[in-house]
C-alpha cells in the first residue's frame, strides 16, 4: 500500500469499522495531543483503552489506564500508537501477538515505520502512517470546517448538543 497518501474512503471506512481503540502512549498531561485525542474520540462512541506503564491502575478522563497491550482487554479494534517512530516497530510487534489480531494500527502525525507497516499488512491487518484519527475524524465529518479550516464538506443541518455547538459524524447522521 502507498502510504504517502490515503483515499478519503479508506480512512473514513477505519472509522467507521473500529469501536475499541488502544492508545499506547496516553498522556494524563491536559496538554500533551494524545489526552484531547483521547478524550475527543472518546466523545465521539469510541471504547478507548489508554496503554500507559507509569499511570497503569489510574485514570485518564475517568478511562481506566492498562500497562500494555496485552493486559488490555481485547478485542481490539484498532491500536493507536502515540510513541515515536523508533518504537513503532516494538509497539506494532506487541499488537500483532495479540489474538485475535487488531484490524488497523495507526500511527500518529510524524510516526512512521515501513518495515513495521508492511509486518502488520503481511498478517492482514490496515495500517494508516502519520496521520491523527481526530484530525481525519473532524476533516471526514466536517467539523473542522468550522475552525476556518476548509473541509470541503458543506452542511444543511441544523445545530445540534447546545447553543453554538454542533457534533457531526462521519457516518452521515
Amino acid at each position: 500500500m502507498n502510504h504517502e497518501s490515503y483515499d478519503p474512503a479508506y480512512i473514513r471506512a477505519i472509522l467507521l469499522g473500529v469501536k475499541t481503540i488502544a492508545m499506547v502512549g496516553a498522556s494524563a498531561n491536559e496538554a500533551r495531543p494524545s489526552f484531547f485525542v483521547l478524550k475527543y474520540l472518546a466523545a465521539r462512541g469510541y471504547t478507548m483503552l489508554p496503554i500507559n506503564p507509569g499511570l497503569a491502575g489510574g485514570a485518564i478522563v475517568g478511562i481506566k489506564v492498562y500497562r500494555s497491550l496485552a493486559e488490555a482487554p481485547g478485542p481490539i479494534d484498532m491500536v493507536e500508537i502515540f510513541r515515536n517512530s523508533a518504537a513503532a516497530g516494538g509497539v506494532v510487534d506487541a499488537a500483532l501477538a495479540l489474538d485475535p489480531l487488531p484490524k488497523v494500527i495507526w500511527m500518529q502525525l510524524s510516526v512512521r515505520d515501513d518495515a513495521a507497516a508492511a509486518r502488520a499488512e503481511a498478517r492482514g491487518v490496515k495500517v494508516v502512517m502519520n496521520r491523527c484519527p481526530k484530525i481525519e475524524y473532524g476533516r471526514l465529518s466536517g467539523e473542522i470546517g468550522w475552525s476556518g479550516v476548509n473541509s470541503g464538506v458543506l452542511s444543511s443541518r441544523r445545530l445540534t448538543g447546545g447553543a453554538g455547538f454542533q457534533r457531526l459524524t462521519i457516518d452521515g447522521k
